[in-house]
């Protein structure tokens, strides 16, 4: 079987998805083209070099929408002869898009491929192309759906996490974020968004609070309270699946749960022979790669499971994992991943994460897996694991090893 190595990694800053946000002028094909011109140019990339683009955005509808990867592709300065294909894992798209590459790879389909994603939230908001496991009843009902806040606050009640501890994981994660900007942990796979003048829009993640406080995260009220004890009674229904828990505390609120931003990402995954053939220098193998299905009701904590499997088709033990980047879709899903697994916090998301700096849903997976990538070479450790919860009930994760 063929290896399959990372080459590159890139980023866009994160705009706030929102009409007064820094990239709300920046449409999702543009983003995408832009991340897959800096992949092309940082590597030399000329000619059909790449076997496909493969591309995550969760909301496929209006400017997101038909093969959001070919546009890219064509919109970009890469070969026409480059195809593109569009997936949706919801928030592990990113993700799953390089999993899916390197697979390909290791199977002998092709020496290269670009993978990542992109989501402007602020653009295409979430939710707006009516997903039948929200809307349709005959499904709603039979897998006992609940928004993802209420999902979030299930785990918190069930396992035994507090606000204060939620609360806190939130302020460290912004204290983190400010720490690896301000050292300038991030430069070297940011890449500034720009107009088409070349003026910069965009060189820093624009959501972050470095000032937050756990005073400040205490005076905001519980995000979903109301939809779970207003009609339709969401608690009700959580309830009526998990009737041992008697009530849902809610403790998440804006401050302690993932912000919803503009952005993009793409990874460069090759075999030997592709780095090879254009002189380039492999970072990390991927070592593994896995994903799950899990129970649709609680829906994040996908991340354990999913670990479970690519720790045991790796052959691996938790311990034997440097460093862990575990998507900050909500604090709980963050406190059950340590409880889980005993992992010290001092070895997961290091330099902040999504509550600092924002969750684009379908870019994520390949934000989380190259801000991994680089803090393996920072800090000079050999194995990291990527992994994030998925709506509906999923999990997704990759083992990577530095060369």
């Amino acid at each position: 079987m063929t290896d399959a190595y990372i080459y590159d990694a890139v980023r866009s800053p994160r705009g706030k998805g929102r009409k007064d946000g820094a990239l709300h002028e920046v449409t999702a094909v543009r983003l995408s083209a832009l991340m897959l011109d800096a992949i092309r140019s940082r590597n030399g990339l000329d000619g059909h070099a790449v076997e496909d683009v493969i591309w995550g955005n969760a909301t496929q509808v209006a400017e997101q929408g038909g093969c959001l990867a070919r546009t890219a592709v064509l919109a970009s300065d890469l070969d026409e002869r480059i195809p593109g294909l569009s997936i949706n894992r919801f928030c592990a798209s990113g993700l799953e898009a390089v999993n899916l590459a390197a697979n390909q790879i290791r199977g002998g389909a092709g020496q290269a491929y670009i993978a990542g994603g992109v989501e402007m939230m602020g653009r295409v908001p979430m939710s707006s192309d009516g997903a039948a496991i929200a809307v349709d009843p005959s499904v709603a009902m039979e897998t006992y759906f609940v928004p993802q806040g209420i999902s979030a606050d299930i785990i918190a009640t069930e396992f035994g996490f507090t606000r204060d501890q939620a609360d806190a994981l939130a302020v460290e994660s912004q204290r983190r974020a400010k720490m690896a900007w301000d050292e300038g942990r991030f430069d070297r796979s940011v890449v500034p968004v720009t107009d088409r003048n070349g003026l910069t829009i965009l060189d820093r993640d624009e959501y972050m609070r470095p000032g937050t406080d756990m005073q400040a995260l205490g005076a905001l009220s519980p995000a979903f309270e109301q939809m779970g004890t207003a009609m339709p009674g969401f608690d009700k229904v959580a309830l009526m699946k998990y009737p041992h828990l008697e009530e849902i505390r809610h403790i998440h609120h804006a401050g302690n749960s993932s912000g919803i931003v503009d952005g993009a990402a793409a990874v460069l995954v090759g075999s030997r022979q592709f780095g090879d053939e254009f002189g380039l220098t492999p970072r990390a193998r991927i070592r593994a790669t896995a994903k799950i299905g899990s129970d649709p009701t609680i829906m994040l904590t996908g991340p354990v499971p999913a670990t479970e499997k690519v720790l045991a088709d790796s052959g691996m033990g938790i311990g034997d994992i440097d460093l862990f980047e575990v998507n900050e879709a909500f604090s709980a899903v963050v406190l059950r991943f340590q409880q889980a697994f005993d992992v010290s916090p001092e070895k997961v998301n290091v330099n902040g994460g999504a509550i600092a700096m924002g969750h684009p849903l379908g870019a994520t997976g390949a934000i989380i897996l190259g801000m991994l990538l680089d803090e393996l070479e920072r800090s000079d450790k050999q194995v990291g694991l990527a992994t994030l919860c998925v709506a509906s009930g999923m999990g997704a994760a990759t083992i990577i090893e530095r060369v």
